[in-house]
């Protein structure tokens, strides 16, 4: 996740040149390092405690965190299109005085981020529930 995050203020960075960008690309590299060095001192000085790690606790906890990540990815895409959706300049009135959205709208990466998040909110959301109801039931 962190990685993930790490590309992203890197492409924002390279395709804006924002200063915000750099700043925030920079903080996920020195938190991207830390967590890699606790990582490794970790496994060097107690690999005991990496055997004894539940991993599907640990994967149940990701595909909860993936599915929160990807909701709130549509519903911020939703959020813009509806908020530019009001906007006048984005609508006109046709001859039944209906509005009518105009296809500037919506962005054709927001339709691509919407759809491509779709599969995964669906599969990491079936897991995460499917986990949750056999953990407490």
């Amino acid at each position: 996740m962190s990685f993930t995050i790490h590309i992203y203020y890197l492409v924002a960075y390279v395709r804006s040149h924002d200063e915000r960008y750099l700043r925030r690309f920079l903080d996920t590299t020195v938190t991207n390092v830390i967590l890699a060095g606790s990582c490794i001192v970790i496994a060097i000085f107690r690999p005991r405690s990496i055997n004894e790690m539940d991993s599907s606790v640990l994967i149940w906890l990701m595909s909860g965190t993936m599915m929160a990540a990807m909701a709130l990815l549509q519903a911020s895409v939703l959020g813009r299109v509806r908020s530019r959706a009001r906007l006048p300049g984005y609508y006109h009135y046709n001859h039944f005085g209906r509005k009518v959205l105009n296809p500037s709208a919506v962005k054709p990466y927001e339709v691509l981020f919407f759809f491509l998040s779709v599969p995964f909110f669906l599969i990491a959301g079936a897991y995460f529930v499917a986990r949750a109801i056999k953990y407490f039931y």
